[in-house]
């Protein structure tokens, strides 16, 4: 059985792959790359920030996940450890452990991240989009999506 292959697309800078991004209350969201481009494969998303924040402490138990820093300052805590990333830094979240990260500092903020597989992430991301702030204390939401509520954030948000 032949499996359908996605078309290459391209993005320009802030870019949305369905012109739509998500307020999150901090920054905008948008998707580059789908699970359904990428047959399940990964999700790809960038965030940029104009306020300092982000979620709280969770779980992909079934994803992987990659930071990357276009702009900005970030820290990003991963299990037991803490990273401060400015541009071009980078940091990989293996599945199954704790995680969060924050914008910090007055400048614009500019993240990229990838999750592998892809899973519910997209509908994760477009109801953030929907509720207009970056993560509810809710730990049935996440559970809708295969996540897990672990912990509060790095920064409160204002």
């Amino acid at each position: 059985m032949a499996t359908e292959r996605a078309a290459p697309f391209f993005l320009s800078r802030d870019q949305d792959r369905f012109n739509e991004p998500k307020d999150i209350g901090i920054g905008l969201l948008s998707f580059k790359v789908t699970g359904a481009e990428s047959q399940g494969g990964l999700f790809i998303g960038e965030l940029v920030h104009h306020a300092p924040g982000g979620p709280p402490r969770h779980i992909h138990p079934y994803q992987d996940e990659w930071f990357s820093v276009l702009e900005g300052h970030y820290r990003i805590v991963v299990g037991d450890q803490l990273f401060d990333l400015g541009p071009g830094d980078s940091v990989y979240g293996p599945r199954g452990v704790v995680h969060t990260w924050a914008h910090i500092g007055d400048e614009t903020g500019r993240m990229m991240f990838v999750i592998s597989p892809s899973g519910k992430m997209e509908g994760f991301l477009s109801a953030l989009g929907r509720a207009k702030q970056l993560a509810p204390q809710e730990p049935t939401f996440w559970q809708r999506y295969d996540l897990e509520l672990a912990g509060p954030p790095i920064l409160s948000t204002p």
